[in-house]
């Protein structure tokens, strides 16, 4: 990508001045603050016990619904492989995609985390395969999967970073593989991304995903919004991307 001519997701970066501000040293001390357990990584949801469920539930619905929508992917029955990025300690591997996978691997850049991974049950029962303890901006995915689900993580990605992590799942799925992105909306009045600096993230707005997407070579097959969550907790909305190569 020629830096002559700046894309559409570099131009918007330089005018809101959003994710020059990520520091990836300072969000890793953030989560090396939040204990390894199931409970604690509702820190990355909010404080609400049932949002977890509401959450899981959500995605079940969404997955079931893109995989009738993508030829020659199965509608029932297991997918061979597929990733947690960003897994934690597989709230979402536990929850929801050991349902649909036969094999789930997983990527997570806190070693304590990823600890739990390894001497979990599913570990054992073979149903985590390989854990990569690394950030997404290192990954490179060496093996094809099915299914890529990308959950409120890419916050601590800059753009250019994202573009890339996104380019490279791309080239990782199968031939009727699906890239999940679901993540936090903004909520900005003048529809910026918005800078937490108390995990040094950024969320990001509908139209700067859509760019990334583009950019990377990717078009979006649907788009929904989490629905289920009470109104009264005026939480940040969740929207799902499915994503597919351009052809």
């Amino acid at each position: 990508m020629s830096s002559e001519h700046p894309s559409q997701y570099e131009r918007r970066s330089e005018a809101t001045q959003v994710d020059i501000n990520i520091n990836t040293s300072a969000s890793l001390g953030y989560w090396n603050s939040v204990p390894a357990t199931a409970n604690s990584m509702l820190g990355m949801l909010g404080p609400y016990p049932w949002y977890s469920r509401i959450d899981l539930r959500g995605s079940r619905s969404f997955l079931a619904k893109i995989r009738r929508l993508i030829p020659g992917c199965p509608t029932e029955g297991k997918l061979d492989r597929g990733v947690d990025c960003g897994a934690g300690v597989g709230r979402v591997t536990e929850g929801f995609l050991r349902h649909v996978c036969k094999v789930v691997d997983a990527v997570e850049p806190v070693a304590k985390f990823t600890q739990v991974l390894d001497e979990s049950a599913l570990k054992k029962d073979n149903v985590i395969g390989d854990v990569y303890t690394l950030g997404l901006e290192d990954w490179i995915p060496d093996k094809k999967y099915d299914l890529i689900w990308i959950q409120f993580c890419v916050g601590h990605l800059n753009d250019r970073q994202l573009v890339e992590l996104i380019e490279r799942c791309r080239a990782a799925l199968t031939g009727a593989g699906i890239l999940v992105v679901k993540e936090n909306m903004s909520t900005d009045p003048k529809g910026n991304d918005m800078y937490d600096e108390e995990d040094s993230s950024v969320t990001r707005t509908n139209e700067k995903f859509r760019s990334i997407f583009e950019a990377a070579g990717m078009r979006v097959i649907i788009s929904d919004m989490q629905t289920g969550f009470p109104k009264e907790f005026k939480l940040l909305p969740v929207r799902f991307y499915a994503l597919r190569p351009k052809v």
